[in-house]
């Protein structure tokens, strides 16, 4: 990426056919495949920078989706340029907000790793208000996973995932962990699928763009 990072206050942006929440740039991972080292927006369709100028408040979030028309869309996704569970509080509370409000199924788009980060286990606030959770489990190696994502909480973070997306299950319908084609072997798919199959989630392999 550039020298000169464009920053702007993209709150909410469509890819596909979901509305999409960017409600901060903080990550414990370095992840080596991560668009924003290259560009600082995701969706062919809308390039508008999604590092923020500031994290928005849940009133600037709210006041947002106060002014889109959300019917089009089939789902809305906490995304965007960070680790959305790195502001839980926020996010519990747009979530709320949006199950009293609209008919959308919500989605969080996580690396797995918000235990870590709050120092518990933080499945149980999912109950009720999220519909779906998809965690990047990105190989089936331990050694690996650290190598390629480049966790902030060192070598435990894969056992870490893993039991988040299990204790995910008990408060969140459907629970997914996605690979990307042509990223692994067929092999290595394989051995994900054997890691979904015993943790009981939804193993998904993720278009490669």
């Amino acid at each position: 990426m550039s020298s000169e990072v464009r920053k702007a206050m993209t709150i909410l942006y469509k890819v596909h056919n979901g509305l999409y929440v960017n409600l901060t740039n903080r990550c414990p991972c370095a992840c080596t495949f991560c668009e924003r080292q290259t560009r600082d927006h995701v969706s062919e369709v809308n390039d508008a920078p999604l590092w923020l100028e500031h994290e928005p408040s849940v009133e600037e979030v709210i006041a947002e989706f106060e002014k889109t028309d959300v019917t089009p869309y089939e789902e809305i996704v906490f995304c965007g340029f960070g680790e959305p569970t790195e502001r839980l509080d926020a996010l519990l509370e747009i979530a709320k907000y949006l199950k009293a409000h609209y008919d959308k199924p919500i989605r969080i788009n996580t690396n797995g790793l918000g235990d870590l980060i709050w120092n518990e286990d933080i499945t149980p606030k999912f109950a009720g208000l999220i519909d779906t959770i998809s965690i990047s489990l990105n190989t089936p190696d331990a050694k690996r996973y650290q190598e390629i994502v480049r966790s902030k909480f060192g070598d435990g973070s894969f056992e870490a995932m893993l039991k988040f997306a299990k204790d995910a299950k008990r408060y969140v319908p459907k629970v997914v962990l996605s690979t990307v084609e042509t990223t692994i072997t067929r092999e290595e798919e394989a051995k994900c699928q054997a890691i979904c199959d015993e943790l009981g989630v939804t193993y998904r392999i993720r278009p490669f763009h």
